[in-house]
């Protein structure tokens, strides 16, 4: 049985950077892969070439011992023999079909029957049967979503891919839908491959994640290990997130929880249905140092920390703390100097509950 996709290609553009891929995609078990990076970074090339959308100019792309792709060899599957489910970013819903329409349209080869029985198979696993006459253009953004996701899975693919799933939401409805997304795919258990440059939905939907920038992987992993810790600096740019922890919330009060990490606690503002385990996420610009013994802050978190890192960043330097977990500020030059701060000094973290960002952790 094939157990990992191995990408191994290269595809150039004219007046573009080359888009060179290098990674492997688990198939077993199941699970879910994130190409994350900015917009124009190559992710979206990256799944097409997958797709057998794009081909690759140099290069393999194989499952298991099963060669999609190979430019020496010319030796190129075609989408429709790969059993994949794609989901392009615009959603690509035909507008002169129904939802049901939409779903049965790819299901070649099933009688009138089976095909019936596939796609009320799929309304009632995305909870859309009221909606099963109505053409796209009566729908909302997340009910077409809902759809091209169901018409994706009615093929019964082996791999699913999807492009940018939740972008073409609005911020609320983004939210509420990358839970049940998360709890989808795993209920579907089809290794998917999910394309996106929003670090919620990376933590929230990913098993393992792959940094790309300027065409090239920077880096793979968990994504809390990814996002906590950069291999390098071109990488923590692209992340953008600084502390990324996991944690347990113990209490609710006052839409204010409670949470702990590791031997502290902390507090956060509570967002509605949120379980008790969760990613503990911390931007190092929110994060100000103070001298142990001075007078505290405003701010409902006071850690106290050794130092452990220094950075200079230019006027700014980055500082790592030790404060039972890895904690990142980032202050000036000159509150470096006011404070005295140097490797191995103590001192205290403060930051507001309104800066500490939940993301629930599945």
């Amino acid at each position: 049985m094939a157990t990992e996709i191995t990408l191994n290609f290269q595809k150039t553009f004219v007046g573009r950077a080359s888009i060179t891929a290098q990674l492997s995609c688990p198939l077993d078990p199941p699970s879910v892969t994130i190409l994350f990076g900015p917009s124009g970074s190559g992710k979206t090339t990256i799944l097409r070439c997958l797709a057998g959308l794009e081909q690759p100019d140099e290069g393999t792309i194989s499952v298991g011992d099963r060669m999609w792709f190979d430019a020496t060899a010319r030796v190129t599957v075609p989408p429709q023999a790969r059993r994949l489910g794609y989901m392009a970013q615009d959603y690509a819903l035909f507008p002169h079909h129904s939802v049901e329409g939409n779903i049965a349209y790819g299901l070649t080869g099933l009688s009138s029957q089976e095909k019936k029985l596939r796609v009320d198979e799929v309304l009632r696993l995305l909870h859309i049967e009221s909606i099963a006459q109505q053409k796209p253009t009566q729908l909302s953004g997340g009910q077409q979503q809902r759809v091209a996701l169901a018409r994706a899975i009615a093929r019964r693919p082996r791999l699913l891919l999807l492009d940018e799933p939740l972008s073409a939401l609005d911020a609320p409805m983004r939210a509420r839908l990358c839970k049940d997304l998360r709890r989808l795919l795993t209920q579907l258990a089809i290794p998917s491959v999910v394309v996106t440059h929003d670090w919620t939905e990376a933590l929230a939907l990913g098993d393992q994640m792959a940094v790309i920038d300027n065409g090239h992987v920077l880096q793979t992993g968990p994504p809390q290990d990814v996002f906590s810790r950069p291999r390098n600096a071109e990488v923590a740019h692209v992340v953008g997130i600084e502390t990324v922890v996991q944690g347990t919330i113990m209490v609710v009060r006052d839409e204010l929880a409670t949470v702990q990490v590791g031997t502290v606690t902390l507090t956060a503002l509570a967002p509605p249905s949120l379980g008790p385990d969760v990613f503990v996420c911390l931007r190092a610009e929110d994060v100000t140092l103070e001298l142990t013994g001075s007078a505290e802050t405003s701010a409902r978190n006071h850690l106290k920390g050794t130092v452990q890192t220094i950075t200079s960043l230019g006027a700014l330097v980055q500082v790592i703390l030790d404060c039972g977990f890895p904690l990142t500020a980032l202050i000036t030059q000159s509150a470096l100097r006011e404070l005295n701060v140097r490797i191995g000094s103590d001192v205290r973290a403060a930051f507001k509950a309104g800066a500490v960002h939940l993301i629930p952790r599945n």
